[in-house]
């Protein structure tokens, strides 16, 4: 771990945001240049304690999970992630796989999209972070561990998954979650991950072995959902997926279908997280 150039590099990161790009008003009285230090504590989910003993040197190693918290919070392009890992004495995440960040760039869209529910999900079907309306809306889903970060998996092995949809519309959603790990296995053959996964749901699942046998094969575009929310009930949403150039990760944006659902919507951004179940 070297202390001092990750203490300079964090510091010199923070320094460098305006408080515009992560959704934060820039108000008249601010005198910091950049984020201050509270700020990017919030942002990491960390304590701003941490935050200024890791910039001044005096931190005990970081996490890679507070790592790939603090890549996300200070907006760090791919480069910068991966001299992150190093400086703080870790070997950084690969491309693909269960460690995978959001990029940069995608985590700056959801800054943008302030009212709007979205999220960037893997290839996979992990989600790899979320805006607040989104976790408003579904739950915080960015920290779930083992096969749980696979959205197919839990829609598979946990009747809860569906709750979140009307049960008109599981026999879709179920058909598009197999036509799109269909279409991931054909990009990434032989890639262990993703022929374990398979391998594991097929284990753990009647439902999946029928619906894998057919081998449909679809990628995810846009789409027309009904959200069940515990506080205002069913939402009808128009789903826009945007896909980076090698398919590794998509920008998920869900917008109201009607007028009905605009105003419940609204609600829910007022009503917040009180009562919301944990996710699923």
């Amino acid at each position: 771990m070297q202390r001092e150039q990750l203490a300079d590099f964090l510091r010199r990161r923070r320094e460098a945001i305006r408080p515009a790009e992560v959704g934060i008003a820039d108000g008249p009285r601010r005198r910091t240049t950049g984020l201050r230090r509270e700020e990017v504590a919030m942002l990491a989910g960390m304590s701003v304690d941490y935050v200024v003993r890791l910039e001044q040197g005096r931190s005990s190693q970081p996490s890679t999970q507070l790592l790939g918290a603090l890549a996300r919070a200070l907006r760090l392009t791919d480069d910068e992630r991966t001299h992150l890992f190093h400086l703080a004495g870790h070997q950084p995440p690969p491309a693909a796989g269960v460690a995978r960040l959001a990029r940069a760039g995608l985590v700056r869209m959801l800054d943008l999209l302030v009212d709007t529910p979205a999220m960037v999900l893997s290839d996979l079907g992990e989600v790899l972070a979320q805006n607040r309306m989104s976790i408003l809306l579904t739950g915080d889903h960015s920290n779930l561990a083992g096969d749980r970060r696979y959205v197919a998996y839990r829609w598979f092995t946990d009747p809860r998954a569906r709750e979140i949809h009307p049960p008109d519309e599981w026999e879709r959603h179920a058909r598009q979650q197999v036509a799109d790990l269909r279409a991931v296995t054909g990009r990434r053959p032989g890639d262990p991950i993703v022929t374990g996964l398979v391998d594991r749901l097929q284990a753990a699942s009647d439902d999946f072995r029928r619906l894998w046998s057919e081998h449909q094969v679809a990628v995810r575009r846009a789409d027309r959902k009904t959200i069940v929310h515990p506080r205002v009930g069913h939402l009808l949403m128009d789903c826009e997926t945007l896909v980076t150039p090698d398919l590794g990760q998509e920008l998920v944006v869900l917008t109201p279908a009607d007028d009905e659902t605009r105003e419940k919507l609204q609600l829910v951004r007022v009503l917040g997280v009180e009562e919301f179940p944990a996710a699923v």
